[in-house]
């Protein structure tokens, strides 16, 4: 059965069709989850309410982009929204350029101690570099989903950047850890 077709059955509370869907999906909208959470458990809560908004919502789908798609925006707009109204560190300079970036040497670095130290990032710096790099959303949107500045979006993740980079060079044996 195609998945047009499961969207249809899906508009009619076909409960077989929101399975299937949950099985084609569930595995990837995990991994926006865990992008947006503090932890294991925290996503999974997130996974569940984000289909049942989908499945809530999906009268709304109007075939026009992908399912894919307008399914993922719910599911990180689900995990964000405990973070609407939450104060997030207002920036000191506004003058951070959006295009600045910190040059990371991650040759020697395995994907997963990558996704480690992102996981290991403020929640607030964590946020904003997760939709920035990882998703593509523009400073504008980022501020719009979180209720905050752009400035604020820059430096949150100039920031972000500044505490990745000094991670992988102490992992990497360029740079000796601070003491604390």
């Amino acid at each position: 059965m195609g998945l047009e077709q499961l969207i249809a059955d899906c508009k009619k509370n076909d409960a077989r069709a929101q399975a299937e869907i949950y099985k084609l999906f569930s595995a990837k909208f995990f991994g926006v989850c865990l992008k947006y959470s503090a932890n294991y458990a925290e996503a999974e809560d997130n996974l569940q309410d984000g289909f049942l908004i989908i499945f809530n919502k999906i009268e709304q789908f109007n075939f026009k982009g992908s399912f894919e798609g307008w399914a993922k925006r719910i599911m990180i707009n689900n995990a964000l929204q405990k973070f609407r109204g939450v104060r997030f560190l207002e920036i000191v300079n506004e003058n951070i350029a959006e295009e600045e970036t910190v040059e990371i040497d991650d040759d020697n670095v395995s994907l997963d101690y990558l996704i480690g130290i992102i996981q290991e990032l403020p929640e607030r710096y964590r946020l904003v570099f997760n939709l920035y790099v990882l998703d593509g959303y523009s400073h504008k949107e980022i501020a719009e989903m979180l209720d905050i500045t752009t400035g604020t979006t820059k430096s949150n993740l100039a920031r972000a950047r500044m505490i990745l980079k000094e991670k992988i060079d102490i992992h990497n044996g360029k740079k000796m850890p601070t003491a604390k």
